[in-house]
């Protein structure tokens, strides 16, 4: 039986399907229009991610069921427009929930002057098909030895939910920090960057530096410069050191002069050293591109050694393809360059065998001002997915990898643009495709 009462948080990941059965896509939000009196929000649709991740409005009016898995259209002809949120609409999940909320229920005294949170928003269709948000389920902090108890209550006896008060900084972020909970840090900025900016920045706060690093360094320039900017300058020095040396530099060669130099000022120096011999490079060469800190080893590292170095889950699949032996000093830059060993070939072998027997000493190796063409152009001519970087002396300055060459090769916005030729592929046999829709937002 197709029901009439929701919470929106549980359509959360429903598939879409259109009216023949075919997926459409995955629901990730709903809107909902603020009214300035008391009266109960409608919910004007929901925004829905296509499988290329392209995020689209859908209206409520083509809902015709909701299912436990699923919610079903009257047609498959959407709007294939990327969802852009207006003035007067707030997205249910991404910024209601988890916001600090007042209730004057008189069946509820218990609650009358405290700080409660929103943690959903039960929804009901009109007898015009319209869907309003009717009630909104609240729960306390955790109190000492006791679970936090739910109340559902009315709409209009809750405080705290105009579009001025849901602006205010401070916000929880409890419940999207879950919904991240698992996700690759590509995916997790995918996400952060379509939340409202007062929303991106509260979860950017909330998350470790760690994993904050992890996913600034897939955002596109503009928003890495953005959360940097809005994180204060002592968090942003501790994200800066726990980003890859490479990408803090490519991030800090964005910023003003002044501001990248406080910056450095403020990281560990061991962090900001070889952040500071990246910067002098020019972004589009060997130089610019490496990572100073590839795997790393003497003649005398055994394969066990190696492979134990290979097994590290912080490093690429591309920086793991090969182990570079130098001469010490084994940090960069490092002693004279005297090959590499490919992973493959370390699989082959006994464990106690020295690496020093096992290095390929006739792979060219890239200059640290070879221009990002040369360096294309070495990748494909050895079929490589990482290579050496040295200076004239043959000391090993880094490594470059073919997911930075592409980064560098992909127009600058490559992470903001759509794959619009999947989206109509995956689509098509919905029902059709438009760019407006009846029912659509007024």
């Amino acid at each position: 039986m197709a029901a009439t009462r929701v919470f929106a948080a549980r359509l959360a990941g429903l598939v879409v399907l259109g009216p023949d059965g075919e997926s459409i896509g995955r629901i990730r939000d709903v809107v909902i229009s603020i009214r300035y009196d008391r009266q109960q929000p409608r919910a004007l649709g929901l925004i829905v991610e296509l499988p290329t991740r392209k995020r689209i409005f859908v209206p409520m009016l083509r809902v015709t069921t909701i299912q436990p898995g699923s919610v079903s259209l009257n047609t498959g002809t959407v709007s294939l427009r990327r969802f852009e949120q207006r003035p007067g609409e707030m997205l249910g999940l991404a910024q209601i929930l988890d916001s600090k909320v007042r209730v004057e229920d008189p069946e509820l005294p218990d609650l009358s002057g405290v700080d409660v949170f929103v943690v959903d928003l039960g929804m009901e269709q009109t007898r015009t098909r319209d869907w309003v948000v009717s009630r909104v389920a609240v729960r306390g902090h955790r109190r000492l030895g006791r679970r936090r108890t739910v109340h559902v209550v009315a709409w209009s006896h809750v405080r705290g939910l105009t579009q001025q008060e849901l602006d205010l900084p401070g916000q929880d972020v409890s419940t999207l920090l879950r919904q991240f909970e698992g996700l690759r840090p590509a995916d997790v900025a995918h996400l952060l960057r379509e939340l409202p900016e007062k929303r991106r920045i509260e979860l950017a706060q909330a998350l470790d530096d760690e994993r904050l690093a992890d996913v600034v360094q897939e955002l596109p320039e503009h928003d890495q410069i953005m959360v940097v900017q809005r994180l204060g300058v002592d968090r942003a020095a501790d994200v800066l050191e726990a980003m890859d040396p490479d990408d803090a530099a490519d991030l800090l060669g964005e910023l003003p002069t002044g501001d990248a130099e406080a910056l450095l000022a403020l990281m560990d120096p061991e962090e900001s050293e070889p952040v500071r011999r990246l910067l002098e490079y020019s972004p589009y060469t060997a130089g610019g591109m490496m990572t100073p800190e590839p795997i790393i080893l003497t003649p005398a590292a055994t394969v066990a050694e190696a492979l134990a170095r290979v097994r590290d889950p912080d490093l690429t699949p591309a920086l793991s393809s090969m182990v570079f032996v130098v001469r010490p000093p084994t940090a960069t830059p490092t002693g004279r360059y005297l090959g590499c060993a490919h992973t493959q070939q370390l699989l082959r072998e006994p464990p106690a065998t020295l690496v020093g027997g096992l290095v390929d000493n006739d792979l060219p190796r890239l200059r640290v001002d070879a221009p990002l063409a040369a360096v294309a152009r070495y990748f494909a001519t050895y079929n490589l997915v990482c290579g050496p970087v040295v200076d004239e002396q043959n000391h090993l300055l880094g490594a470059v990898s073919v997911d930075d060459v592409l980064d560098h090769l992909l127009p600058e916005d490559w992470r903001e643009q759509d794959e619009e030729a999947h989206v109509l592929q995956s689509t098509a046999h919905a029902g059709g495709r438009s760019t407006t829709a009846e029912g659509d937002r007024p």
